[in-house]
């Protein structure tokens, strides 16, 4: 479904990425895992056309996406919950999930109305806060939010860039159960993470990312069985 091949990417004169390879099928959870500065951000920018710096290859369905605008990559079906939530302080959650909509046309108003009733079925408590601002949501509830934007653009693939970041443990554990849910439905999910353990939980693969290279890849089992990544992400 999503091929990346030989991606390279720059911001100005510094290259972050260097040839990454990569893969996600439909309906799987792969996760990309590594420390602060790996590139995992830097990878989820470029695949949702975010930077224009870049070379290689950005393949969904067979065509390339590589040097298309983030607007149409939306619309081809990839959307990106970006690190740090990222959502409109001043409008309401209401406005906000609205705002994720924003490319489709008219004529899909009537399923514009059904996905969004789904977010707020997978996240009940932004239906109690659906007219409350942004701003004054706690940081679970602006994660919750964002995803809940990205879903309401209606994707086939969803780019969630570090949805456990500073959030409680019974936050994070709600939001993974939802990433699943999702998974089930048909939704293909690339999670960047730095919390491997949960991370792990979910995805069937993972890439381990360094300095903006993939040092390894392969199954979650079989990484979680690994020495060095257990000691390094695990805590083992």
């Amino acid at each position: 479904m999503l091929e990346i091949k030989s991606l390279s990417t720059w911001i100005g004169q510094a290259q972050i990425l260097h040839n990454i390879d990569l893969d996600l099928r439909q309906g799987e959870i792969v996760c990309l895992l590594g420390p602060n500065g790996a590139g995992k951000s830097t990878l989820m920018n470029t695949i949702a056309g975010r930077l224009k710096q870049k070379k290689g290859d950005i393949q969904f369905n067979g065509q390339s996406v590589l040097s298309l605008g983030a607007d149409q990559i939306v619309k081809k079906g990839i959307a990106l919950s970006p690190e740090g939530r990222q959502v409109f302080v001043p409008l309401t959650v209401q406005e906000n999930l609205e705002m994720g909509a924003y490319t489709r046309p008219y004529s899909e108003r009537h399923q514009v109305r059904k996905d969004m009733a789904h977010v707020l079925e997978l996240f009940p408590i932004l239906a109690k806060r659906r007219k409350q601002v942004a701003g004054t949501l706690s940081g679970g509830e602006q994660q919750m939010l964002a995803i809940g934007r990205a879903l309401m653009s209606h994707p086939k693939v969803l780019l969630l860039d570090e949805p456990s970041l500073g959030l409680a443990p019974k936050i994070v554990s709600e939001i993974f159960s939802t990433i699943t849910q999702l998974c089930q439905e048909g939704l293909s999910v690339l999670l960047a993470e730095q919390n491997a353990r949960m991370a792990f939980s979910i995805a069937s693969r993972a890439y381990i990312l360094s300095e903006g290279r993939i040092l390894q890849t392969g199954d979650t089992e079989a990484l979680s069985n690994d020495t060095l990544i257990q000691k390094a992400y695990l805590g083992i």
